[in-house]
């Protein structure tokens, strides 16, 4: 064996400490960026901040931002609310669920995240579950996709979707059961699944949520009965044992606590054009302490150490806010300019917009796009949103052209408030309305669209027109 020296080059991607600072600041929200900043001055004798000449009260409202677009599946939604199911179950059905539940102020987030530390996840599972974790709503559900979730952990951590999925069924049979699931359906599944084997009519409440819920929503029991092959009296004990569980695990945890809306950003418009501003409230005014500055040039080379690390770490964080508020006013500006139709006339003229469009206009990684619009909301004229708001898919037209899916949405929106009384319109119908207008989009788009802006299928409509 011979021994020899060799020179290698290799190329490595390694973030500095400035750069892992200015990412993990770009994420945090306003509330939970002031707290940074707090344990930060607490923890730095030379930084200060001076007094807020601002009052937080001068841009605070109370206004809910408009719902995103969420892919839920509204005939179970509907049919678990109509059924008024009770939010925990008997002794008897739910006993792998913990009888002690978190004290009464812990939020879901928080409960989850306990859990994630007691359990064995390595290093990369423990980064993909707390991604999980923050990207659920107040029900429980996962707001986001896979692909979201991959990009939101860019570029401190590069995984596939497989690995991902795997994390997200560990994260569904945490406590509670069912949480990080797309909709109602999956949820009611997920704790099926864990339930005992010897669990009575768990095969057939099983097959009734996977493959006929939709059926068991329209109240038609006989024709469940002869399709599931059983008798009127098993299909009722399924049915008991699926209004046992719980279709909204997010629900009892101290989700939903009333907050002030405080806008990062403001959208005001300034000739032929829009004026992109940052809320000043929101820049923290950091600066060093001048008398631990002289120290430095008067202390033994002892105190002068220790006060030169946390000069480093000052200077690293007033450039780290620097760097954030230029990554949110650059990508605040990119919105503004390519929404600008939206800002004039509203929701019928918003247009298509991904990550990777804003990322190219901007310079910066899709990522950081990400970051920058997360929890981070916008005044208009129009109302205030939330910066994400402004990101939607798209659909074809019939000439080639893409139009906005918040766009079409407005539309079915108002053909249903326009429709003849007494005589909804059907999906299809719809479907073909729009196009006549030059949007080509399918039946099922238009039911998961009309479902997502809350509007009830054509017999359901009708239904209540009659009721009423």
């Amino acid at each position: 064996m011979v021994q020899k020296l060799e020179l290698r080059l290799k190329q490595q991607l390694s973030l500095s400490p400035q750069l892992q600072q200015a990412i993990k600041l770009l994420q945090l929200g306003r509330m939970e960026l002031r707290d940074y900043i707090q344990e930060a001055i607490d923890s730095n004798p030379l930084l200060e901040q001076e007094s807020e000449i601002i009052e937080e009260s001068d841009f605070t409202t109370t206004e809910e931002p408009p719902a995103t677009e969420q892919l839920a599946e509204v005939s179970a939604d509907e049919w678990l609310k109509n059924n008024d199911l009770p939010s925990q179950s008997s002794p008897d059905n739910r006993d792998y669920i913990l009888d002690s539940y978190a004290d009464a102020g812990e939020s879901l987030q928080e409960h989850l995240l306990w859990q994630i530390n007691l359990t064995s996840f390595s290093d990369t599972d423990s980064a993909i579950a707390r991604a999980i974790v923050f990207a659920l709503d107040d029900d429980g559900y996962l707001a986001d996709t896979i692909t979201e979730i991959q990009q939101s952990l860019l570029p401190e951590l590069t995984v596939n979707t497989t690995e991902i999925t795997s994390v997200l069924r560990r994260v569904q049979r945490m406590e509670p059961v069912g949480v990080a699931c797309s909709g109602a359906a999956e949820c009611l599944q997920v704790q099926l699944s864990v339930l005992p084997k010897d669990t009575p009519n768990k095969a057939a409440a099983t097959t009734l949520v996977r493959d006929y819920l939709q059926l068991l929503a329209a109240g038609q029991k006989d024709e469940l009965a002869k399709l599931m092959a059983i008798s009127t009296d098993e299909l009722e004990a399924a049915i008991s044992l699926v209004q046992s569980l719980e279709p909204r695990p997010g629900t009892r945890y101290d989700n939903r606590r009333d907050e002030y809306i405080v806008p990062d950003v403001y959208f005001l418009p300034a000739g032929d054009g829009w004026k992109v501003s940052l809320n000043p409230s929101n820049e923290p005014k950091l600066h060093l302490n001048s008398y631990y500055i002289s120290l430095l040039r008067s202390e033994g080379k002892k105190e002068s150490d220790y006060l030169q690390g946390h000069l480093r770490d000052a200077r690293w964080l007033i450039n780290s806010l620097l760097l954030r508020n230029r990554s949110i006013l650059l990508v605040s500006e990119a919105i503004a300019k390519h929404q600008s139709a939206f800002l004039e006339k509203g929701e019928a003229y918003m247009q298509p917009l991904v990550l990777r469009q804003v990322a190219a206009v901007t310079g910066l990684h899709e990522s950081t796009v990400s970051r920058a619009t997360t929890s981070k909301y916008v005044l208009t004229p129009r109302g205030i949103f939330e910066l994400k708001y402004f990101f939607s898919s798209h659909v074809k037209t019939l000439d080639g052209m893409e139009v906005s899916s918040i766009a079409v949405k407005d539309s079915i929106s108002k053909l249903i408030e326009q429709e003849p009384e007494g005589k909804p319109l059907s999906d299809q119908k719809i479907a073909d309305v729009l196009g006549v207008q030059g949007i080509h989009i399918a039946r099922r788009t238009v039911a998961k669209y009309r479902e997502a802006i809350g509007f009830g299928s054509s017999s359901q409509r009708r239904r209540k027109a009659v009721n009423f």
